[in-house]
């Protein structure tokens, strides 16, 4: 199709006007996107530059491409660009109200009373109570071909957060429904079809809402009695100092987002990794020296500095998959990125996925080359916003460091537990139509290690 403009600037401006293949109306794009992002966005960047528009899952959405349009978006110092209004049209009906949901004053106000979640003390307290668990789910693990790298992690990790960040003791049968609705509700934010047809994506989400609003109401009255050190009580207990808290209807609804928000983004990161370690064996033997030198069976809060090539690792996972493909917001006043005029109502996207992929910034970027962020080299520092898988400004993820955690108390135990291998040429189908992930489950080898 055509060339087009998302429209005219205003005449005077001096600024360009956005350009872009719509391509069909109301759904444009949006396979090819979905299932050739890496494709498409350097097709899109090479033809019309770093701002472009199209159609998108049914709407007229700018993608902007590069730090420096990263940077304009998610700093958002003349306050044009809401988070609210973007998120919700993809998830808002299954996690409304969640704090990447809230805008302004309104988030400030919000983040403030979470930040009592997040504390250093509680971050000590909620590694100590993962601890048993990650050690008793990894060593559970079943040796042999065909292993599902994927799958396996991400029971544990849902495992993991309804049990250290509920701090409920639940019936398997409970614990499975609980994780399902999760899992509903993250993949029916990415549905072709967006009203609830039985049966479909979006139902699904519809009725996983329902039931998650349920299952923490239910439990509500007995945190706020009782406290604990998961998440939930810290959300029911925390308080600014000067004297705000979360009504029963916030913690409800920022628990069913922290909770979606923990366990897909740590799967994705522990799947990347794994998958990179399997074909780069000698990295894996690397980590493993580390984990086993601090002659530990449980990482500690303190050890969390002592895995530097771990932290190489992750962060060259977080590059080459961000958990989170694209930020989205919508334009609340007339705008410019990068001289370009985004005029209000506007839709903009910040592709992290692709844009962690541009040669402009990263050399050779479809190497895995964890020593781009040793110290001697740190190839992330060409721009603040060349890498930033958590989003950047006021925004930033809010559970970054207990993501950070969570991954290398994971890690620390598959190491020195299992050693595992792909075949040589093997390469990741990568589904990348909802939240990435590898459609084959990443199968592998996994051998038991004697010493464990």
């Amino acid at each position: 199709m055509a060339t087009s403009i998302l429209a005219p600037p205003p005449e005077g401006s001096g600024l360009k006007p956005v350009r872009g293949q719509p391509g069909i109306p109301f759904i444009g794009n949006t396979l090819q996107v979905m299932r050739q992002p890496f494709k498409v966005a350097r097709k899109r960047y090479e033809q019309f530059g770093p701002v472009t528009w199209g159609w998108l899952l049914g709407q007229r959405t700018v993608t902007v491409q590069g730090p420096e349009a990263a940077e304009t978006v998610l700093v958002n110092r003349d306050k044009a660009f809401a988070n609210g209004p973007a998120w919700s049209y993809f998830i808002g009906p299954f996690f409304h109200r969640g704090i990447m949901l809230l805008d302004f004053e309104e988030h400030l106000h919000h983040r403030r009373i979470m930040q009592q979640a997040f504390t250093q003390q509680r971050l000590r307290s909620y590694m100590d109570a993962m601890a048993p668990g990650i050690k008793d789910g990894v060593r559970a693990w079943e040796p042999g071909h065909g292993f599902k790298v994927y799958d396996h992690v991400k029971q544990l990790t849902l495992d993991l957060a309804t049990d250290v960040f509920m701090g409920v003791e639940l019936e398997r049968s409970e614990a499975d429904r609980i994780n399902g609705a999760f899992i509903d509700a993250v993949r029916a934010g990415t549905a072709y079809v967006r009203f609830p047809v039985p049966g479909l994506r979006w139902h699904k989400g519809v009725q996983a809402r329902k039931a998650l609003e349920e299952f923490f109401r239910g439990h509500l009255p007995a945190k706020r009695r009782d406290g604990g050190d998961d998440l939930f009580a810290a959300l029911c207990q925390a308080e600014t100092d000067d004297g705000h808290r979360f009504t029963d209807e916030d913690v409800v609804n920022h628990m069913i987002f922290a909770l979606m928000a923990a366990h897909d983004t740590t799967t994705i990161t522990l799947t990347t990794m794994a998958y990179y370690l399997a074909k780069y064996p000698e990295w894996q033997e690397r980590l493993r020296d580390e984990s086993l030198a601090l002659g530990k069976p449980a990482l500690e809060f303190e050890d969390l500095d002592r895995l530097p090539s771990a932290d190489l690792v992750m962060k060259e996972a977080l590059r080459l998959l961000a958990p989170v493909p694209a930020l989205p917001r919508r334009v609340v006043k007339d705008t410019s990125i990068l001289g370009y005029h985004i005029p209000a109502g506007t839709l903009v996207v910040v592709p992290q996925l692709t844009n962690h992929h541009m040669p402009e910034y990263w050399p050779d970027p479809e190497r895995f080359d964890p020593e781009r962020f040793a110290p001697e080299r740190r190839e992330d520092k060409v721009h603040k916003y060349a890498w930033s898988p958590f989003g950047g400004g006021a925004h930033k993820c809010i559970g970054l460091h207990f993501a950070g955690m969570q991954v290398k108390s994971i890690m620390h135990q598959i190491l020195l537990h299992h050693r595992w291998s792909v075949p040589g040429r093997y390469e990741w189908p990568l589904d990348t139509t909802s939240l990435p992930s590898p459609r084959d489950g990443l199968p592998v080898r996994l051998d038991r290690l004697e010493h464990s």
